[in-house]
């Protein structure tokens, strides 16, 4: 049996023999200047590259193997009359090689050919091989891949006097070239530090100073530029070197060194990209491990990073507002990660953005406001909790210097955070804030176009509005109502568009309140904001009333049944009465349209039948309205459907329910004959009476009650209606209706399972005769 080291020895040895092999297929094809078969055995050949099984040191044998038959390979590729296709297009044609390694190789050798051939320019060839590297992430792989792009690059990087030299940007192009393919390097070689179990990490630690030369090259080759001079050195080489190359902890032992030569930088240092992204990596490795966060709190981080922005902003006066947002949105996402509890910190973030943001008249950048709505959802995200936010005295502060769209789209997400996370705003206070911060959605901005508002967002945005109210919600009844006065006074300034939206959740949360009151009468003595139904129903008057400047009479009539039923529900009878009152007065002046008239009508009867406060004068008074306007509805169908759904107001099961048999005939029979009278017109405007569902529908009325007990209504009564229809239906002037048919067959049925259920219900069925 092998030991590792025999194992390696034996793989390496595979692999070269591998090469060996399709290196001499390779030959014979780069003889006979056969295309095809050269890209076939050479992406053959570079695939033994992609084994896993080496150690860096027995990699790079195998490697330089490959390495020299690249070269080779180069020369054909130069050479056009032996494979007779241009540079161009063999640079797309290797891009179709199987596995991405080989591929990488050959796409490297043939774009050191294009750029030599000066058929592209150098700059673009080199950033589109440095990025498609990228596609390699294996450590041992990638090191190995873009070590070989810099060794065929070296020579052809576009510097000063180079016959591969470009526009004015040329040398920061080559910069740039070496730069990336450096710090690429760097992340993989540093990867390999994280890979597999403690206990192999001595041996990968021997591997990865193995590797240290190969990622050090780019440094050479950098120094090797020509036009890098002192000032580029200073400016752009240094500050990015020096973020790869020294760990976390160099930073953060000279952190107040490091900061305290920001501010003398000069302004075209990218300083902004810099303290980001130091913040980022101290963020990092503030969670990379629990023994940090001592370290960084010895050195008081946060303060120093907060005091080296405000200099470096300070000194910078020409500073786009875009960078100095970004360096307090970098500070804010540290603070959040290394000092998640410190409220003050964030507070302080957010304040020294304010004092920026004032001095700026108009924020119109639109770099600028992404990063502001960056800053404003760093807490959201982090704390989940919004009311946390709303702790924060400088978060509203940040929202005013937002442009009206901006704010609504904040307004959204601050929404959409209560709703997904089940936020209960339990004060009146959080509620002030929160509404401060959701104006954009609850009221007309100055400014803003109303006329430009899209139908479904304003839709969307406002039932998300009335969502949030339902999640306002505290079990003290006094704070509750205070809670309802603070949504009150600032819905009721939304305008008459958002009222049709918003003001139900209110109304609901105020009958939600008043049941929770249940009980109680008057004023309590004693209490500054005293919450008593009383008081609760006079609001609900003054919000519901508030939908007369909609329009929207339909809408604030369910509003005032439901009022209606709540003060029943806490046995109150006059001001049941008076919301009823409030319905039939909208009902009579306001609701015109017939099909308007029906929906009220039918709401009205369900919730008066639901009712069991009122005593017998004002019942009475009801139902006789509601029959009235029954029977004046404009289609005579209507008027027979609501005729004949009044009877329920006169049979209500129950103990105490009412029993009034003769008014429940009463109703059906004029039900019956509107019935009657609606057959008699069609049959006179259109020569035909009309399908029977009229009839049939009565006679399920007429069953029920005759089930109930009802006295009036008999079995032979059931009887005469079964033949009025039948013979309705037999007439020549009546039309053929398989719904009513269907409709008429199923009653029937029922009378006849009745029939034979046995007992008292059946015997009193036996005297309908079918």
């Amino acid at each position: 049996m092998l030991n590792g080291a025999e194992d390696e020895e034996k793989w390496l040895a595979e692999g070269i023999a591998g090469i060996q092999h399709n290196a001499f297929y390779m030959h014979r094809a780069l003889d006979s200047s056969n295309l095809k078969e050269v890209l076939k055995y050479s992406a053959q050949m570079l695939s033994e590259l992609r084994t896993s099984k080496l150690s860096p040191h027995k990699y790079y044998e195998l490697y330089m193997r490959a390495f020299d038959e690249l070269r080779k390979l180069e020369m054909f590729f130069k050479d056009e009359s032996k494979h007779g296709v241009s540079v161009v297009d063999l640079y797309e044609l290797v891009q179709h090689a199987g596995n991405i390694l080989p591929r990488l190789y050959l796409l490297c050798t043939v774009g050191s050919v294009y750029i030599k051939s000066k058929e592209a320019p150098a700059k673009e060839v080199l950033k589109d091989l440095v990025e498609m590297c990228r596609g390699v992430q294996h450590p041992i792989h990638g090191l190995f891949l873009r070590s070989y792009l810099a060794q065929i690059s070296r020579d052809k990087l576009p510097d000063i006097g180079s016959e591969y030299e470009g526009d004015a940007d040329t040398l920061k192009d080559a910069v740039e070239f070496v730069l990336q393919n450096f710090t690429e390097m760097n992340k993989l070689w540093v990867r390999m530090q994280h890979q597999g179990p403690g206990r192999v990490r001595e041996k990968q630690e021997k591997e990865r100073s193995e590797l240290r030369d190969l990622v050090g090259k780019n440094l050479h080759v950098l120094s090797q530029i020509e036009g890098v001079d002192l000032e580029i050195y200073k400016e752009t080489v240094l500050p990015r070197v020096l973020e790869q190359v020294f760990p976390d902890e160099y930073h953060l032992q000279t952190l107040e060194t490091l900061l305290g030569a920001c501010p003398q930088l000069q302004p075209t240092v990218d300083i902004k990209t810099v303290l980001s992204q130091l913040m980022d990596r101290l963020s990092n490795y503030a969670q990379s491990s629990a023994d940090v966060l001592p370290e960084i709190l010895q050195v008081e981080a946060f303060a120093k990073l907060s005091n080296a922005i405000g200099k470096v902003i300070e000194a910078q006066v020409d500073m786009p507002a875009v960078g100095a947002i970004t360096l307090y949105v970098s500070l804010l996402t540290f603070t959040l990660r290394v000092h998640p509890d410190r409220l003050d910190y964030v507070d302080q973030v957010l304040g020294a953005c304010v004092k920026k943001l004032s001095n700026i008249p108009k924020l119109e950048d639109s770099r600028a406001i992404k990063q502001v709505v960056a800053l404003l959802s760093a807490p959201l995200e982090k704390y989940n909790d919004i009311v946390t936010a709303l702790t924060l005295s400088n978060y509203p502060l940040v929202m005013d210097h937002l442009d009206n769209g901006t704010k609504k789209v904040m307004a959204m997400v601050i929404i959409q955070s209560i709703m997904k996370n089940n936020t209960r705003i339990s004060t009146s206070d959080k509620v002030e804030v929160l509404f401060e911060l959701i104006k954009g959605l609850i009221k007309d901005m100055d400014g803003a176009d109303v006329d430009e508002l899209d139908e479904e967002d304003f839709k969307d945005e406002q039932n998300s509005v009335a969502g949030l109210i339902h999640m306002l919600y505290n079990d003290e009844p006094e704070e509750m109502l205070k809670i309802i006065c603070t949504v009150k006074k600032h819905t009721m300034a939304g305008g008459p568009k958002r009222l049709p939206f918003t003001v139900p959740s209110l109304v609901f949360s105020a009958l939600r309140l008043v049941r929770q009151l249940q009980g109680q009468e008057g004023d309590i003595v004693g209490e500054e904001v005293p919450a008593t139904p009383k008081k609760i129903y006079q609001l609900l008057t003054q919000v519901i009333e508030a939908l007369s400047t909609v329009p929207s009479p339909e809408l604030a009539l369910r509003l005032y049944l439901q009022c209606a039923e709540a003060a029943n529900d806490c046995d109150v009878e006059h001001v049941a009465y008076e919301f009823f009152t409030q319905a039939f007065v909208l009902y009579e002046e306001e609701i015109a349209d017939s099909k308007a008239q029906v929906t009220a009508i039918h709401l009205i009867i369900g919730t008066l039948q639901r009712m069991n406060v009122f005593g017998v004068e004002n019942r009475d008074t009801l139902t006789h309205k509601a029959t009235g306007y029954s029977a004046r509805l404009l289609k005579k169908a209507d008027q027979c459907r609501a005729v004949y759904a009044c009877s329920h107001l006169f049979w209500v099961d129950g103990q105490d329910g009412i029993k009034d048999g003769e008014r429940v005939f009463l109703c059906l029979k004029r039900a019956l004959r509107i019935a009657n009278a609606a057959q008699q017109m069609a049959n006179v405007a259109r020569g035909s009476s009309g399908p029977v569902t009229l009839f049939v529908e009565i006679l399920n009325k007429y069953v029920y009650f005759f089930e109930k007990g009802s006295q009036q209504v008999t079995g032979a009564a059931i009887q005469g209606l079964i033949e009025l229809i039948n013979t309705e239906m037999q007439s020549d002037s009546a039309t053929p209706d398989t719904a009513s048919d269907a409709f008429l067959a199923s009653t029937l049925r029922y009378i006849e399972f009745q029939k034979q259920k046995g007992g008292l219900m059946g015997e009193k069925f036996e005297s309908i005769n079918l």
